[in-house]
Formats: C-alpha cells, sequence, structure tokens
C-alpha cells in the first residue's frame, strides 16, 4: 500500500498563493488517477481537480483558471498549485491515489485577512 503525505498548506491572505505537495512512499507511476479533494467546515469532501498518469487534467469550476495540477512521476509527488485564493477555498485538502483508493492525512489552507 502506499502512503500519501500532504504539505504545504497554511494561512495566505484573499490573492495569494499555495503550493501542496502530495508525497507517495512508493510509486505513483502506475497509479491511473490522482486527484486533490477538500473539506469545508460542515461541508461534504469535493473534488477538486484530477490527473491521470500520462498528464490529463480536469477541474472543478469553482477553480479552473486558479488552480494547477501536476505529477512528477520520477519524484512520486503530486502537487496542486493555488492562486488567487478566496476566502471560500479554506478547507483541508487531501490528496488521493483514486484508482487504488488511497488517501492522505490532509493539510489545512486558510484564506483570511
Amino acid at each position: 500500500q502506499v502512503q500519501l503525505v500532504e504539505s504545504g498548506g497554511g494561512l495566505v491572505q484573499p490573492g495569494g498563493s499555495l503550493r501542496l505537495s502530495c508525497a507517495a512512499s512508493g510509486s505513483i507511476y502506475s497509479i491511473y488517477v490522482m486527484g486533490w479533494y477538500r473539506q469545508a467546515p460542515g461541508k461534504q469532501r469535493e473534488l477538486v481537480a484530477t490527473i491521470t498518469s500520462d498528464g490529463r487534467t480536469n477541474y472543478v469550476d469553482a477553480v479552473k483558471g486558479r488552480f494547477t495540477i501536476s505529477r512528477d512521476n520520477a519524484k512520486n509527488t503530486m502537487y496542486l498549485q493555488m492562486n488567487s485564493l478566496k476566502p471560500e477555498d479554506t478547507a483541508v485538502y487531501y490528496c488521493r491515489a483514486i484508482t487504488r483508493g488511497y488517501w492522505g492525512q490532509g493539510t489545512q489552507v486558510t484564506v483570511s485577512s
């Protein structure tokens, strides 16, 4: 089983940027689809973005044009570059090896002035 560990969360002002990382304990080369989810207080966890092993991406409408998902199979790491952050982006962000069912433990992102 591959362990996933997120990092890069924190407190940022509206309009700011953060880069989340998801480091895997093993190879992600064969994991076809990976993704980022988020869960805001009192809300259900939602899918934010996905990326396939050949680099095809998809985003939820709320983050299109602001967030960029990427993966580096050689480093066994997936990323989420988040720009133009808004208070409504505040949530715990989780990475997931979607086609394997593995979850990370989450990292808190807080957007506030």
